[in-house]
């Protein structure tokens, strides 16, 4: 699917209270798919006009856009974007990165400038974002971007009223286990330098795209380094919820799956085929389903209309999957989930729930 990304940002007083604005249009640019908003504080033109893009990109992303055309009344960001001007600025430096990285899960994507007045629904609402920055307006809705617009939003047209918790679902690094493809449940290995360098890609991807307003981790080293990362890139702490654990593999942990099948050769066939059955001395995954639920339901009562990044294990994202998507278990065999890779699910008030994105992996 071709889609046409406009974006804009500004700062009024260069620095001063900034904002940005993008809306992704139709490949022949008669509907509106999607847009996004968010006051960012205190910053220059030039950043807000980045942080306009990357919403833009994400958006675009969100609706499975295969190929993009970008438009831009920044002369300095097509320029930077395209390859033509060196990225010179340390704060534009990161943004660039981040930019380019979401540029890269698409088949194709393209720069062009346009003069501002071809620019108006994206300035539009940067402007609007900006009266936010300034305390001139309302607030802008909290998340990576702000919530889209009714023809973006995926549940919309259920009627999901209000704004919705959203869950960048971030699984942890490489470890030992995971390279030798071992059962990793409780053990507690440290990253890999792969795994540190997995980590540090997915903080300047975040950093980059900012709007997250809390971190939560597993208690496991793997998990909290990586998210550790990440608090660090959006000024943020990381807390730590011991229910976001990953399952208990009892006997199996450490045991590759030929192994554990040799060692108990029903019983692992029976826990491929039943969720309620468990690994010797271990957890099943209706077990791991009833925790991650609560956690859920915390996260979603703590931070109403935010967006939180949860940094955490397979099988737990898994679940907070399967719950968004309202399906059976036998998702959780048919989901793949890389390391370090990232996924989205919202949350609304009224119930309904969407999934936005699974495995992201182009900023590693």
């Amino acid at each position: 699917m071709k889609v046409i990304v406009e974006a804009d940002g500004g700062s009024r007083g260069n620095p001063g209270p900034a904002g940005y604005g993008a809306v992704v249009w139709s490949g022949d640019h008669a509907t509106v798919l999607a847009e996004a908003k968010s006051a960012i504080g205190h910053a220059t033109n030039n950043v807000a006009e980045y942080r306009g893009l990357i919403a833009g990109l994400a958006e675009a992303a969100g609706l499975g856009a295969s190929e993009v055309d970008v438009a831009m009344d920044s002369k300095l960001v097509v320029e930077q974007m395209s390859g033509r001007w060196r990225v010179k600025h340390p704060d534009l430096a990161a943004l660039h990165h981040g930019a380019k990285s979401l540029a890269q899960q698409f088949d194709h994507v393209s720069y062009r400038w346009i003069p501002r007045a071809e620019n108006s629904y994206a300035d539009r609402l940067a402007n609007e974002a900006m009266d936010s920055a300034a305390g001139l307006g309302p607030a802008s809705d909290p998340g990576l971007a702000s919530n889209p617009g009714p023809l973006s939003n995926p549940v919309g047209w259920t009627g999901a009223k209000g704004a919705p918790t959203r869950l960048l679902l971030l699984r942890h690094g490489q470890t030992e286990l995971s390279v030798e493809r071992r059962y990793s449940g409780r053990g507690n290995p440290e990253l890999t330098e792969l795994g540190v360098q997995q980590a540090a890609a997915a903080a300047r991807y975040l950093g980059a795209r900012g709007g997250i307003d809390a971190v939560i981790s597993s208690p496991l080293q793997r998990a909290y380094d990586t998210a550790a990362a990440s608090a660090k890139a959006l000024g943020l702490d990381v807390t730590v919820d011991d229910e976001l654990i990953e399952t208990d593999f009892g006997a199996w942990e450490g045991l590759t799956f030929r192994e554990a099948a040799e060692r108990d050769p029903q019983l692992h066939r029976d826990w491929l085929r039943d969720t309620a059955v468990s690994p010797p001395d271990g957890e099943s995954f209706d077990a791991v389903a009833a925790r991650v639920s609560r956690v859920q339901q915390r996260i979603i009562a703590d931070h109403p209309g935010r967006t939180v990044l949860v940094v955490s294990h397979v099988t737990p994202i898994k679940t907070v999957l399967r719950m968004a998507l309202d399906a059976g278990p036998t998702i959780l065999y048919r989901l793949h989930l890389d390391l370090a890779s990232l996924s989205v699910a919202e949350f609304y008030p009224d119930g309904v729930a969407s999934v936005r994105l699974v495995n992201q992996t182009a900023y590693l």
